[in-house]
């Protein structure tokens, strides 16, 4: 199923930043937020996992309900997740568009990955600790 993606700063991805290999950061930056309805749609329950992909990359994430959100919306917090799904297209601003992207999120079985691991996977570096 297709959503729009949108992205931005949590108060708890801010409070963890320094601390991306944390469990807690990784908590918050795979969380994806999603209209109950569109939850039951998709047939899938709170901290279920799905597999989000655009046309810049695949990540699995957690989805939890949240009514603050339009149906056929998502929202992730930014981080290092919801960077893999982002265009890297800066139209000369140095800055990504992080609002607006097209996903098609999945039920899937999948694990969650460690930031360490999608570093790597994108040819990066570990982060320290």
């Amino acid at each position: 199923m297709k959503f729009l993606l949108n992205t931005g700063r949590t108060i708890k991805q801010g409070s963890y930043v320094e601390r991306k290999n944390s469990t807690a950061y990784r908590q918050e930056a795979t969380s994806l937020h999603m209209h109950p309805v569109d939850m039951m749609d998709l047939e899938i329950e709170e901290e279920s996992h799905v597999r989000v992909e655009s046309d810049y990359g695949v990540v699995v994430m957690k989805v939890y309900p949240a009514l603050w959100i339009s149906q056929g919306e998502v929202f992730v917090c930014l981080g290092p997740y919801a960077n893999h799904l982002v265009s890297p297209e800066t139209h000369c601003t140095g800055m990504p568009d992080f609002k607006g992207m097209i996903v098609q999120i999945t039920p899937t079985t999948e694990p969650l990955v460690t930031v360490a691991a999608l570093m790597e996977q994108c040819g990066g570096i570990q982060y320290e600790d």
